[in-house]
């Protein structure tokens, strides 16, 4: 395992960082810092098409589809940088990150040619239509069906938790297109145009006041027969190669924006006297402790080549990070004390810790909840007995 980055990789390092602190102190200094992923969402979308142009936007891709072919240290780099520089959250990371990766690996060369350029551009924006009111983290039982009729897939059912559905312009979904199964059986990966009379998509506010996810609604929503990614009934195949690429680099630069909120945490700790409580002191210690294991294990994790076996540290990286950030949380708002319940604001708004605080509530949720992230572990890492379930 490699803990440190050759001379090259630093100096790359540096060509980041000059980049990216040069543009938020400059024509985009109007979205640093931002925490929320809707603030300013068609600025940030000019923000995609300025990481596009100058050849940021997705630098692990091939040359071929806008990308520089870069080394996985220089990803990690390039994501660490993008996080400490203080540039929001990518609005387009599902297709940067999931979508793109997904048809790049699965794809044919005309569903290649027909996304990644856009994807690549910022000017096509994707979501992800997994998750469905009683099939949230357990995939495998999604009821939105999908029917082959006269050349094109129609789609019926509803998803839920649809992050940014509302500002996306395509949505890749798991349907089941095989009447009759069930479980992992029967699923097809379809890609979808939103802008379609068939999809209505219905915002869900969230705690914090924030609206990133969305109802979403398929009434006869179509799309075409080639628009499935793998075959027909492939669909599980399709997702699980998807969520694979989820634990992927950007793990390093999440955990960049984790050591931001700590770090203000530090901060206000040290400046209203709470820093002086030994129980404070003795979490913040814990916290610390905690994000460079969580350092020292993604990396770790990213360097495994051996793909074919499950790695048990990529099993466990979720449920590490989504615990540890909601205990963080917590310990904002103990740091905070009672400043921490009212805000200035005369909206529903909140500074960094105490939307820190409400956000995190939802970590260990989304993403395949604390539970779930448990039996994969125990069932495919340690090779325990499978929990019963009602499709076997």
């Amino acid at each position: 395992m490699r803990l440190g980055f050759s001379k090259a990789e630093e100096d790359f390092r540096a060509e980041c960082a000059d980049w990216l602190n040069a543009q938020m102190a400059g024509e985009f200094s109007d979205i640093k810092g931002i925490t929320t992923l809707t603030e300013k969402a068609e600025r940030r979308k000019e923000w995609e098409q300025q990481l596009a142009a100058h050849k940021w936007s997705c630098i692990g891709w091939p040359e071929k589809w806008g990308g520089r072919g870069a080394s996985l240290a220089e990803q990690v780099i390039f994501a660490e940088e993008y996080a400490r520089a203080g540039v929001p959250g990518r609005v387009n990371h599902i297709g940067i990150e999931l979508a793109g990766p997904t048809i790049l690996t699965f794809g044919t060369d005309e569903q290649k040619q027909q996304f990644l350029p856009d994807i690549a551009a910022g000017s096509t924006i994707f979501c992800q239509g997994f998750s469905e009111p009683n099939a949230g983290s357990d995939l495998a039982s999604v009821r939105t069906k999908a029917q082959l009729e006269n050349g094109k897939w129609v789609v019926n059912g509803q998803k839920i938790w649809t992050s940014l559905a509302h500002i996306s312009d395509w949505i890749f979904v798991i349907a089941r297109s095989e009447e009759g199964t069930k479980g992992p059986r029967g699923l097809t990966f379809l890609m979808m145009p939103i802008d379609q009379p068939g999809i209505e998509i219905r915002g869900i506010q969230q705690i914090n006041g924030d609206a990133e996810f969305n109802e979403t609604f398929f009434t006869d929503a179509t799309c075409p027969e080639d628009s499935l990614i793998g075959a027909p009934g492939e669909g599980w195949k399709i997702a699980m190669g998807l969520l694979a690429f989820e634990r992927g680099v950007s793990t390093l630069g999440q955990q960049m924006g984790f050591r931001n909120e700590l770090d203000a945490i530090i901060a206000a700790a040290k400046a209203n006297g709470s820093a002086n409580d030994p129980l404070i002191r003795q979490r913040i210690a814990k916290a610390e402790i905690g994000l460079q294991l969580m350092r020292y294990g993604a990396l770790r994790m990213l360097s495994n080549s051996d793909h074919s076996k499950v790695d048990g540290a990529a099993l466990t990286y979720k449920i590490q990070w989504a615990s540890w950030r909601r205990s963080l949380g917590e310990l904002g708002m103990d740091v905070l004390g009672q400043a921490a319940e009212v805000t200035d604001n005369p909206a529903y708004e909140w500074g960094m810790l105490p939307n820190l605080f409400l956000f995190s509530r939802s970590d260990t949720i989304y993403g395949g909840t604390n539970q779930i992230q448990r039996n994969m572990i125990a069932e495919r890492a340690l090779g325990m007995p499978r929990e019963p379930r009602g499709d076997t």
